[in-house]
């Protein structure tokens, strides 16, 4: 007897093109097809999102076509708004039910056409809960399993908690968010399990030319360069990384700090700030914003120093595990996923999480130890290869999905 392929739909609602939709284009381009039939929702269309058909059949179903969270943001910054009692209140109430009429239902509706027409047996919502609400009422409606993938920590309002209690089973990305879920909304220990994000790392260049990418940004082949990579949204870090840099400039001759990573529609503003204090404290000639790099080999590669800065908690990060597997120096927060998964001195350097002092003063150790740096890089490499392969990651999936369906 034949076993009937089963239908996979994923949907992607992240913030903006980063490691989330990374990890997932890696997992459908691995998927058994012998087993698996996958089909990928985003909410985006633009560029980076147009490759993906080259992993799976891919179907762009919008979900903001009003910029509720850019509105907010100005009338939070309105002081005469803020001079009226209740006003914000008010209109802050008016933005959530035009979210509501004009990007959440459209969003639905077209949603749950293309789980019906597909004839979907599982949805795979890539983010978390909340920010996923039409999957899960999709998958509430057609009564079947939903699995949803935990990358953040949270914190958040009553209603998160209460979309945590509609998915099927949760893939939590660290111990850190699995156990984070346990305490914080009392999700059950057996409704998580654990998959660490897997990358094709077998197929990363360790050969790749990091002078190219040297050429494109006018960096000298003598320089310095540490490198900050991740979308540019404030938790991110990029404002401690310029505080690190001010305690640098004197220190390391030739230094350059690159913020490399592409910026989302919402946090637009927050890039033009960054920008503004560059200017303003004089950092111009130090940092060099690159936007979102395609060929992330030719990066690391190019990079002396990889840093992941994240102010708040992150629950992996896939610059963690590419960097590692690039063989690259790495330093990271001593919090969340980075610090499981970077060991201190021996994979890489754990600093003060919010500490641009700690931080500056990890970056100055590698430079003045590049044999330290070396080795750290090869015993990273060395723990990724071990733990990040996506044939792993696509295997356990995989299980999980059998677990789930008929």
């Amino acid at each position: 007897m034949t076993t009937r392929i089963k239908n996979i739909l994923y949907v992607e609602n992240g913030i903006g093109y980063g490691g989330a939709i990374i990890c997932l284009r890696h997992l459908v381009r691995q998927l058994d097809r012998r087993q698996f039939n996958p089909l990928v929702i985003t909410g985006r269309k633009d560029l980076p999102y147009q490759d993906i058909p080259n992993e799976a059949p891919w179907r762009p179903i919008i979900d903001r076509h009003i910029d509720v969270v850019g509105l907010r943001a100005q009338l939070a910054a309105s002081q005469v708004l803020r001079s009226i009692p209740g006003l914000s209140w008010l209109l802050n109430q008016v933005l959530a039910r035009l979210d509501d009429i004009v990007n959440f239902l459209p969003f639905f509706l077209q949603l749950l056409w293309t789980a019906w027409r597909f004839k979907t047996d599982l949805i795979h919502a890539n983010n978390e809960p909340l920010c996923n609400r039409a999957a899960l009422l999709v998958g509430k409606l057609l009564h079947i399993p939903i699995v949803c993938h935990v990358r953040g920590d949270q914190k958040g309002s009553k209603l998160m908690t209460y979309a945590y209690r509609w998915p099927t089973h949760f893939v939590a990305v660290s111990q850190w968010i699995a156990k984070s879920m346990q305490e914080t909304l009392q999700v059950p220990a057996e409704k998580i399990t654990v998959i660490y994000d897997g990358l094709a790392l077998e197929y990363l260049d360790l050969e790749d030319d990091g002078y190219k990418f040297r050429q494109r940004y006018a960096i000298p082949v003598d320089a310095y360069v540490v490198g900050l990579v991740g979308l540019l949204i404030p938790w991110k870090g990029q404002e401690l990384f310029l505080e690190a840099a001010m305690l640098l400039r004197d220190k390391i001759p030739n230094l350059k700090m690159l913020i490399i990573g592409g910026t989302p529609d919402e946090c637009v503003a927050y890039e033009a700030l960054l920008r503004l204090r560059v200017s303003e404290e004089q950092l111009d000639k130090l940092i060099e914003f690159t936007g979102h790099v395609p060929a992330m080999e030719q990066v690391y590669m190019g990079l002396d120093v990889v840093v992941s800065a994240s102010t708040s908690p992150e629950p992996l990060g896939t610059v963690v595990i590419e960097a590692m597997a690039m063989g690259r120096p790495l330093i990271g927060p001593r919090h969340g996923g980075a610090a499981e998964m970077i060991e201190h001195l021996k994979t890489g350097l754990l600093f003060t999480a919010n500490d641009a002092q700690a931080l500056a003063a990890a970056i100055e150790q590698l430079y003045k130890n590049p044999a330290l740096a070396m080795q750290l890089g090869h015993e990273a490499r060395v723990h990724a290869l071990e733990t990040f392969t996506i044939a792993h990651h696509t295997e356990q999936i995989q299980a999980l999905y059998h677990q789930l369906l008929p």
